[in-house]
């Protein structure tokens, strides 16, 4: 099978040659840029200039060379785009590493911390020193007016919202957004994953903070769905000009919302129905009539009460699969949601084993997380979440090794 080829069978519940490898196809699969080129060093390649597509999470643009090694199997859609010096600016690295940041991103220091400003100037990420990656400063409708008519303006001055990934500001309009694509899906045969976004109750966090919008949704309820009703609409119009654009290069169209908690979900099954899932299912089923796309949610936390919902809006993949959490062991989801939903992750414990185990316990961990589902379909592999960079370069090694045996 090729690539492509071996995730779609996957995401069809359909017997695939091998485990498919997902390592960087989106924003929480990545690796730490400060332990990127450790892992080139681990793998016998040759230093490479470290760049870092995601300034907020600080996560590297993982070279060629490294995918190919580790026999991976997927690829963002962004890497089809700032391939050119001229979008990159020099930066150093917390550690001391020389690196380079999108051009439209780079941070201004001021004593004692790293600064990521809009396009307006203002503050909305802090990195202080010590830290590995950017933190939210400012929620434009908990330290600003709420001003529901004027939505975009708002995501502008938020730190999730407003600071960009590749493509970035690269793509102005719907040709060029295109044309990047579709340059990217000729030149490989990887499953391609379009990053759209499309969060709500992360919205809404994002903008209110997050004590706030939960408050919001308790106690004011009419206040609540009003707020909803304005995003969905303009996620509605983006989704068709991302889609409009590029709907015939992509395999994956993938959605955030970060619903869970260490012990649960952020909101009750109940709550979800009357707030989300009528809104996830909206999205989600008119993805599916613009392009043929599977529709993944990455969707930290423990989320398995909300599971059955989050199916019948109509998800088809689910990352990523934070074992850790209550009842998300991939052994209770495989026995409850098998050929229902393909489980894109689970495959590696980031919190203790990959940081510190050694590299035999790491293989084993990996090998009995994928005997769990195999190779039968339903299961994609990738560590719970972006690499940090604690990691030994040697236990990465190790389980994609594992994960692509």
């Amino acid at each position: 099978m090729t690539s492509r080829e071996r995730v779609l069978a996957s995401l069809n519940h359909r017997e695939p040659d091998r485990v498919p490898i997902d390592f960087g196809g989106h924003r929480s699969s990545g690796i730490a840029a400060m332990a990127y080129p450790k892992l080139r060093a681990a793998l016998g390649l040759p230093p490479a200039e470290v760049r870092v597509y995601d300034p907020i999470q600080q996560l590297a643009v993982i070279g060629q060379d490294v995918l190919d090694a580790l026999g991976v199997d997927t690829i963002e859609m962004g890497r089809g785009f700032a391939l050119d010096a001229g979008d990159w600016v020099d930066w150093t690295l917390p550690d001391g590493t020389p690196c380079q940041m999108p051009r439209w991103a780079a941070p201004v220091r001021e004593e004692g911390r790293w600064l990521l400003l809009s396009r307006t100037g203002r503050p909305l990420a802090q990195m202080p020193d010590g830290a590995d990656f950017f933190d939210q400063i400012y929620w434009p409708f908990r330290d600003g007016p709420e001003d529901l008519d004027h939505l975009p303006e708002a995501f502008a001055e938020s730190m999730w919202t407003g600071i960009a990934s590749p493509p970035g500001p690269l793509a102005p309009d719907a040709a060029t957004l295109a044309a990047g694509a579709r340059r990217l899906r000729l030149a490989t045969d990887r499953a391609v994953l379009g990053l759209f976004g499309g969060n709500l109750l992360e919205c809404g966090e994002f903008l209110y903070g997050m004590e706030g919008f939960l408050e919001l949704l308790a106690g004011e309820a009419r206040r609540a769905h009003a707020f909803l009703d304005k995003l969905t609409e303009l996620h509605l119009a983006n989704l068709e000009r991302f889609l409009g654009a590029v709907g015939d290069s992509i395999d994956i169209i993938v959605f955030g919302d970060d619903l869970g908690m260490q012990n649960g979900p952020q909101v009750s099954p109940e709550m979800y129905r009357e707030f989300f899932k009528p809104r996830h299912a909206r999205m989600w089923s008119r993805a599916k009539e613009l392009a043929n796309v599977k529709v993944m949610l990455h969707c930290c936390g423990g989320v398995e009460p909300l599971l059955d919902d989050l199916i019948d809006a109509g998800l088809d993949a689910i990352n990523p699969v934070q074992i850790t959490c209550r009842d998300m062991s991939l052994e209770h989801l495989r026995d409850r949601f098998a050929g229902r939903i393909c489980f894109w992750g689970g495959g590696c414990d980031t919190r203790e084993v990959l940081p510190r185990g050694t590299p035999s316990q790491v293989r084993e961990h990996v090998r009995r997380q994928c005997a769990i589902y195999g190779a039968r379909g339903g299961f994609v592999f990738q560590q719970v979440h972006n690499i940090m960079p604690n990691v030994p370069p040697e236990n990465i090694v190790a389980m994609y090794r594992e994960g692509s045996a």
